[in-house]
């Protein structure tokens, strides 16, 4: 296994000359190439409850990541992005036979207004099972060439199906979108709130097929 999470982020290994700060830090923690082949070129600023920043791998609880963060980027209005949030690590590290579950994806969201981009997957929190050690959470911003008809179901936010076997690079190059140009991530593991969050998921999935 490559990935090892008590890996210190000072000892970077298997640098490239031309890599960013975001990307030599994300080659670290083997994000490059779990996820993506190229790493971004700036940070993304996401940020959980205000205060909480998702940044270079700093662990955070299920329970502080329960909610859907702030996420912030400079922008010219003219442009359109779409935002991913994935855990390569499903359902653990050293065999991820479900990689990528897709936690989260926003598309054709003009300028950096994410609350007016198409929310097609919604967003659900870090629930790590018991037993399955350190998870990455990585978020993704692409550029798209233009505003974009995507073919890509609608899955609510309390729906857990249809969100395993995703695959970042695939889905950026069947629409072209290049590299990312932007990124982040944190990483977690099982806490004794996730029984708790996974149940108050499956009961509002309950609710809404209901109605």
């Amino acid at each position: 296994m490559r990935f090892a999470p008590s890996l210190s982020l000072k000892s970077i290994r298997g640098v490239h000359q031309s890599d960013t700060e975001v990307s030599k830090i994300m080659r670290s923690m083997d994000v490059i190439p779990d996820v993506i082949h190229i790493g971004p070129q700036e940070f993304l600023n996401v940020t959980y409850h205000g205060h909480l920043a998702a940044h270079c791998g700093k662990v955070l609880e299920p329970m502080q990541v329960r909610d859907e963060p702030s996420v912030k980027w400079p922008s010219a209005p003219e442009n359109y992005y779409a935002l991913l949030m994935v855990d390569p690590d499903v359902p653990n590290a050293i065999t991820p036979t479900h990689r990528e579950f897709l936690h989260w994806m926003v598309l054709n969201i003009p300028s950096n207004l994410l609350s007016l981009g198409d929310v097609r997957v919604g967003y659900m929190g870090a629930t790590p099972l018991k037993g399955t050690g350190t998870h990455r959470f990585v978020f993704l911003l692409y550029k798209q060439r233009d505003y974009t008809k995507f073919d890509f179901p609608k899955l609510p936010k309390h729906s857990v199906k249809g969100r395993s076997g995703f695959e970042t690079k695939r889905f950026a190059k069947k629409y072209k979108f290049g590299h990312p140009v932007a990124g982040n991530f944190f990483t977690s593991q099982w806490s004794p709130h996730v029984p708790s969050l996974i149940k108050a998921i499956s009961h509002n999935a309950r609710q809404v097929a209901h109605f």
